[in-house]
């Protein structure tokens, strides 16, 4: 009898021992052939995470095998989750992860079947549950106090910090692998939508009270940690962490317009200078750019902030994003934490050399050969050489031109500070070579794309994440012109009531 058999055989008597809540007799068959066509191509015929997709993914499949599970409110010293657990991976997914939420595809009573079948995997009985739970205690709300205490506790003694980095961020210096010797990246708790098991502050603290088995995130409420943490200050360090969601630079589908807004003085040429608060921010997703040989299939970065803004001359873009590694070839830190050879970390606006006059846009994997595109790209430089900028023309991706960066005009500095990058890239509005460059003009959309490169991810060349096309519009100074014309249309209003009075007035006397 082979292993498959034996477990399909091992999932049937738990079938019969399971009570009203298992499949009937008749859905035996169905459970496993919807193991089969949802769940096999990742997590494998036998469960053991090796699907023919897995080696793509990142995080890897769960190897059900093992009986080891990530997010859990069981206990920290338990190794089985309780089947809710379970049932929710299976209804709502995991954010950041190749698992998809089958909630919608899939009824409440074939989840609760693949909570079984799963559990089966590990020769775990169909009734067996976890002796221990996690303990809430009396939840402390979130408060400006709450949110002080979780911070000194977040930071005493490098005890979240030490991964997590100061700022939350996942910036720390240290490289992390799990059980498996799969390389990890700390979670960025700024981005709360990335958290695989929900934001929920009740959430926060399982994850705070328990940690994440095969993992080196470890368990803050085991006594025999010299970081253990109360049931109470778990509540303070929890209220901490959810305090820390971004709200302003976040992903908001309906926005698909950069809008530069014009100054009157000089635009700012580096990252920190206040006038940049002028500027409205726009915040796009990453994808891994899977196009085109080399393809990304492990990607780190997933958003990207841009503002801008422009005055009678020039036009500049602040370009932001969180990195959790400073990519310097060449620097011995850099190459301790990278996945790796070290690359440099690297940014790029992708502009059409001709602004359209409708829809119509040049290919956005680098144009096409009927549409050339400029690409500014900056790079943070290595140990021998600084950061620098350089200007692409292309019409695909196997017909670049490299051009000359600064006879464009095009400048460009970057700020590496608490995990995230800040770079400011500039030119004129238009310039002496308008067949090669893209000549800016007020009050028109034009197509815009970006692309980014984390070089201790081994991110190089055509391995990077990128956007489809955005717009960037130039708005025009709003002026006196809207005021005049408002005047205009009451004196309009005015002088055609004042002659309809006069017009009524002469009918009557002619009466």
């Amino acid at each position: 009898m082979n292993s498959v058999t034996g477990k399909f055989l091992t999932f049937i008597a738990a079938l019969c021992m399971a009570g009203p809540a298992i499949a009937q007799l008749d859905d035996e068959s169905r459970v496993a052939e919807i193991y089969a066509h949802r769940c096999k191509g990742c997590h494998g015929a036998e469960g053991d995470g090796l699907g023919p997709a897995a080696e793509r993914l990142n995080p890897p499949p769960r190897d059900f095998t093992l009986g080891m599970y990530k997010f859990k409110s069981s206990g920290f010293e338990e190794f089985l989750p309780n089947d809710d657990d379970l049932l929710r991976m299976i209804r709502d997914g995991m954010a950041g992860t190749a698992m998809p939420g089958w909630g919608d595809i899939l009824s409440n009573q074939e989840m609760a079947d693949l909570v079984v079948y799963i559990k089966t995997l590990a020769g775990y009985a169909a009734d067996e549950k976890p002796g221990q739970q996690v303990d809430y205690g009396t939840e402390i709300v979130s408060s400006a106090e709450s949110v002080r205490i979780g911070k000194e506790l977040f930071l005493d003694r490098d005890r979240c910090s030490e991964c997590h980095g100061k700022a939350g961020k996942g910036d720390a210096i240290k490289s992390l692998k799990d059980d498996n010797g799969e390389r990890t990246w700390p979670r960025n708790l700024t981005k709360p939508w990335t958290f695989r098991a929900s934001n929920d502050r009740r959430d926060i603290y399982s994850r705070i009270s328990t940690g994440i088995p095969g993992t080196q995130m470890p368990s803050f409420s085991d006594p025999a940690s010299d970081k253990v943490l109360s049931v109470d200050e778990r509540w303070h360090v929890a209220n901490y962490v959810s305090s820390l969601a971004k709200t302003e630079k976040i992903v908001r589908p309906e926005n698909t317009v950069v809008k530069a807004a014009q100054l009157a003085g000089d635009l700012p040429d580096t990252a920190d200078d206040p006038a940049w608060q002028q500027a409205e921010p726009s915040t796009f997703f990453l994808v891994p750019q899977i196009l085109a040989e080399e393809r990304l299939f492990r990607p780190s970065n997933d958003t990207i902030s841009v503002s801008a803004l422009y005055n009678e001359k020039n036009i500049a873009f602040l370009l932001e994003w969180d990195d959790r590694t400073m990519s310097i070839a060449g620097d011995e830190t850099a190459e301790k934490i990278a996945d790796g050879q070290v690359f440099e970390d690297s940014v790029a606006i992708q502009l059409p050399l001709e602004i359209p006059q409708g829809m119509e846009k040049p290919y956005f994997g680098m144009g096409d050969p009927t549409h050339l595109v400029n690409i500014w790209q900056w790079k943070s430089g290595t140990i021998d050489k600084p950061e620098n900028v350089s200007l692409i023309n292309a019409r695909g991706i196997d017909d670049i031109e490299r051009q000359d960066a600064a006879a464009a005009g095009i400048r460009a500095s970057g700020i590496y500070l608490d995990g995230s990058w800040r770079v400011v890239i500039s030119r004129g509005l238009v310039t002496s070579r308008p067949e090669q460059d893209i000549q800016f003009a007020e009050g028109q959309f034009i197509p815009l794309a970006l692309a980014a490169w984390d070089g201790s991810n081994g991110e190089s060349g055509s391995r990077h994440t990128m956007t489809s096309w955005y717009w960037l519009l130039l708005k025009p100074p709003a002026g006196p012109r809207p005021v005049v014309f408002a005047f205009v249309v009451i004196a309009l209003i005015f002088g055609g009531e004042l002659a309809w009075a006069r017009s009524a007035s002469r009918a009557r006397e002619e009466q």
